[in-house]
């Protein structure tokens, strides 16, 4: 069997206050784990529009784009997603944020906890290599 076609999708970093802004994943691929906010590029989008939406719709927190931090692609049978993952910032940071659409849980997670979380294959990594994480 042969992988679909890649997918664009993007992500969002957001920090405030040694923290950083994760889901747990509600369903689909990565069910259970923990990630930055975002998801695919919808038709008719730009990237940081795609990066807005999903973050509203997956915590009801408005942000706005700040930087392209980089890439990476997760490939699989079911599966093949190019990831963009932007730094952001969010609007009103005395909004609570509230878990919607495929994600089961919203938390601002310390800086120092992260490695303690179920993550989705290579978030840390790529955190680390794009200096959220030290």
């Amino acid at each position: 069997m042969t992988a679909p076609p890649p997918e664009v999708a993007v992500g969002a970093v957001a920090l405030l206050d040694d923290a950083v802004l994760l889901v747990r994943r509600g369903r689909g691929p990565a069910a259970g784990e923990w990630s930055v906010p975002g998801g695919r590029v919808e038709r008719g989008e730009t990237v940081h529009m795609a990066v807005v939406r999903e973050v509203l719709e997956e915590t009801g927190l408005e942000v706005v784009v700040d930087r392209f931090l980089g890439w990476v692609e997760r490939i699989d049978d079911a599966y093949h997603f190019v990831i963009l993952d932007f730094a952001v910032t969010v609007l009103d940071a005395s909004v609570a944020a509230v878990a919607g659409d495929d994600a089961a849980e919203v938390a601002w997670v310390p800086l120092d906890e992260v490695s303690e979380l179920r993550l989705v294959d290579g978030l840390y990594e790529f955190l680390r290599e794009v200096n959220v994480l030290p």
